[in-house]
């Protein structure tokens, strides 16, 4: 008999996870506000559900891979939430980047009926997550993840990272993505002087990339600035740049939160905060 899998969260990096996995012979169900995301997963293999009390009824293992730490709390709690249909035995996997503590409010309501939770954060984007390149960053009982190692091997060519004990994940997450935001806020301010000064953004990262100053990651960004801005400032990309953005000013202000109780100062990393709308290219003059 095959495992069962749930996953609630059909999203940018969710869906193209969630898609891995039926195919990897789990008997699969999913759930999502979106239906037209649900048909897609359901397409490939997969059947869709009514709520996350369904979708814990029907799995064994369940991955979340909503927006915010509210979402989590939301499809994980109450008389309609996952917790509340899952047998003892079952592992919540929250792949959500957030704050440690909110994976520990999960694994609190999870315990009373013997559900392990990890806080199994994902970093790579959609891109990689379609390409099995996601890498997990995983808090919790080591027994547990290695018990949940074949759903791992099945999203993911990427060997995963036991951070430690739950909210290690979250940590280490909020701390790659810090590298991330600060990097791109590199490659941007670079960017702008050399178009400004009259030197093509070619010869920047030409440069750039013969002494090891640009990295993977920050070519990866200055490629994204080479859309026509015709396309950039268009409505659809807006939109899109705009949820990535609010994302990543979330991402930052719990990786502030996380220094301020660590008595460590981050003062760069609070200047990048306030520069997503400008790095991502979305029109708001009040973020600019």
């Amino acid at each position: 008999m095959s495992k069962r899998v749930g996953f609630i969260g059909l999203g940018n990096q969710g869906k193209p996870i969630a898609a891995h996995l039926a195919p990897a012979g789990f008997d699969t169900v999913v759930y999502d506000i979106d239906e037209t995301a649900m048909a897609e997963v359901v397409a490939g293999g997969a059947s869709a559900s009514a709520s996350p009390r369904e979708v814990g009824e029907r799995a064994d293992w369940v991955g979340l891979c909503v927006p915010e730490d509210a979402h989590v709390l939301a499809v994980s709690l109450g008389e309609q939430g996952l917790v509340a249909g899952m047998r003892e035995g079952g592992v919540i996997l929250i792949h959500s980047t957030v704050l440690p503590e909110t994976a520990e409010a999960v694994a609190e309501a999870a315990a009373a009926k013997k559900i392990a939770v990890l806080d199994a954060c994902v970093t790579g984007g959609a891109a990689r997550a379609a390409n099995r390149e996601l890498t997990y960053l995983v808090g919790g009982d080591p027994e547990t993840v290695e018990r949940v190692k074949p759903y791992f091997e099945a999203t993911t060519d990427i060997p995963h990272i036991h951070a430690g004990p739950l909210g290690s994940g979250a940590k280490l997450k909020l701390c790659i993505n810090l590298i991330t935001y600060i990097q791109w806020a590199a490659a941007y301010e670079s960017m702008a002087l050399a178009r400004a000064i009259g030197l093509p953004q070619e010869i920047l990262e030409e440069a750039g990339r013969s002494n090891g100053q640009i990295t993977d990651l920050m070519l990866s960004y200055l490629t994204s600035q080479k859309l026509p801005q015709d396309a950039r400032e268009s409505e659809p990309f807006q939109k899109l740049m705009r949820g990535h953005m609010k994302i990543a000013e979330k991402d930052l202000a719990w990786a502030l939160e996380l220094a301020r109780k660590s008595e460590v100062a981050l003062p760069v990393g609070s200047l990048v905060s306030q520069s997503m709308a400008r790095l991502y290219g979305v029109e708001d003059k009040a973020r600019r």
